[in-house]
């Protein structure tokens, strides 16, 4: 009787379950989106119980679609979108506010201060945590619910509130809620508060002092890859859940990158990029972050250098919504198409200011190079241009705090099934662009975490050979011509910085 590895996705613009084969391969699948909640400009939330209860409704749905028992289920894994802050009562369940999601940009006033506060700057608490003050990081957010929600702080001093990122939240109620759910999370998503040390894996009572938590309130960090308990939920009674990750550490699992240099990227509302650097912490000069890859049961921890950008699907999602450009997002291709080059536009995408490696919370988006020749097709094109392009900036910076340069560039997410994107980031990476025939690479990596802990899979090499390249990109470019686009992707990214809003 074959056996499956689940996997819990709980992702920035929906949740889903995904249950593998010891292949690698997909046996079922279930989606479902939640609401984006914009309270002010530059705030995002969601609502942690609408997300808890489609957790529920996918991981069912999954099951039944596949006709599986839970006996069939050996292990549960669960990769989330992180530094998406959320607290609740120990005693109820109840979330105190919102989640406040990664992008959100209400904490900018308090990244100017903790960072004018020290000479170091924005790098005030890099050297603990291989992070620049920004909006970004859960710590700064949980900081803001805390001096904003009256009572929370209080109940967070008697332990009766209770932090985490969603992978603690959804591990919480799955296995009991108030009846004794387990409150922790795994490194990878510790590693993203800025309360936790790179050096110890553990919190930082200095760091917890300077953004004034309550330890009480925090969740236990473990490995990656452990048996932690057992759901206690009737969609999956009794089954180990034994796998968490990051989604973008997930990513890296999922791609196999396993040895240092091995790069990936994954296209998705943002677009981050992670190259593992083995057991060595990396500091960064070039404004990236040094991060946990992973930490598997009694194996030495990985980390790995990473640069995040904010708005790369996103963008496509703006054009469709906003602007009514295109009827659905897969139209963007196709438009692109219409034209031979983006007639001299640029988009820089900056709506919660520039991630890696410019960290400008100030910069604002940017349309330059306009003129009455410019059609809606070169807008599309400018569009998908601008995730390549911002790649670069961020393979470049990686290739010059890694002291090597990236032979190839794995590829995943949403975006990867555009041609003609991945076409031009070959082109103006001047490097293959690798996609491979599993594409659904962060589910898989959160199923392979799970399935190592159990010995569902007996190790890496099991991993590796589930592994296998769809589609290569090489570049087509000559380096006249990409030397002339990225000169002007420069200017536009200038033209984007330091934008103030009208009072």
């Amino acid at each position: 009787m074959p056996t499956y590895v689940a996997a819990i996705d709980q992702g920035t613009t929906s949740t889903r379950c995904i249950v593998f084969d010891r292949q690698g391969q997909i046996v079922s699948l279930a989606q479902k989106e939640h609401k984006q909640i914009y309270p002010q400009p530059g705030w995002v939330e969601h609502n942690p119980e609408e997300i808890w209860r489609n957790t529920l409704e996918v991981v069912a749905l999954a099951r039944i679609k596949a006709k599986l028992s839970t006996q069939d289920i050996v292990a549960v894994g669960i990769t989330n979108q992180r530094e998406t802050t959320v607290v609740w009562n120990r005693r109820t369940g109840k979330p105190y506010h919102n989640a406040i999601v990664w992008q959100d940009t209400r904490t900018g006033d308090l990244v100017n201060q903790y960072a004018a506060a020290s000479e170091l700057g924005q790098d005030r608490f890099r050297e603990q945590t291989g992070l620049p003050l920004a909006t970004y990081f859960s710590g700064l957010k949980l900081k803001w619910l805390l001096d904003h929600v009256p009572g929370l702080r209080d109940d967070a001093e008697r332990g009766d509130a209770l932090f985490g990122n969603m992978d603690s939240f959804v591990v919480w109620n799955l296995t009991g809620g108030p009846q004794g759910g387990l409150h922790l999370t795994d490194v990878t998503n510790a590693s993203r508060t800025q309360l936790m040390s790179l050096h110890t894996l553990s919190w930082d009572d200095a760091l917890l002092d300077a953004f004034t938590v309550p330890r009480a309130m925090l969740p236990d960090i473990r490995p990656s890859s452990a048996v932690y308990g057992t759901v206690a939920s009737e969609v999956l009674p009794g089954v180990p859940i034994a796998g968490i990750l990051g989604d973008q550490q997930a990513a890296l699992v999922g791609q196999t990158c396993y040895e240092p240099g091995q790069a990936k990227n994954t296209y998705g509302t943002g677009c981050f990029l992670l190259m593992n650097t083995g057991t060595e912490l990396r500091p960064s000069t070039c404004g990236l972050l040094t991060t946990v890859a992973y930490q598997f049961e009694n194996q030495p921890t990985q980390y790995a250098l990473e640069g995040s950008v904010a708005i790369t699907g996103a963008l496509v999602q703006w054009l469709r919504d906003n602007l009514g450009i295109i009827k659905k997002s897969t139209d963007i291709e196709a438009l692109a198409r219409s034209v031979d080059d983006n007639g001299g536009a640029y988009f820089v995408p900056a709506f919660s200011g520039l991630y890696a490696p410019h960290w400008k919370a100030d910069a604002r988006g940017v349309i330059a190079g306009l003129t009455r020749f410019v059609t809606k097709g070169h807008l599309a094109r400018a569009v998908l241009e601008a995730t390549a392009y911002q790649t670069v900036d961020v393979v470049r910076a990686m290739e010059q705090d890694a002291g090597v340069s990236l032979k190839s560039l794995r590829v995943d997410g949403g975006m990867v099934v555009n041609s003609l994107l991945m076409q031009f980031q070959a082109d103006v990476l001047n490097g293959p662009v690798i996609c491979p025939r599993m594409t659904e690479t962060t589910a898989l990596g959160a199923a392979y975490a799970a399935g190592l802990a159990v010995g569902y899979w007996n190790g890496l090499d099991d991993l590796r050979q589930n592994w296998g390249i769809a589609h290569t990109y090489e570049s087509t470019m000559a380096d006249d011509q990409r030397q002339k686009l990225m000169r002007g992707w420069q200017k536009a990214i200038e033209r984007s910085f330091g934008w103030e809003d009208p009072a």
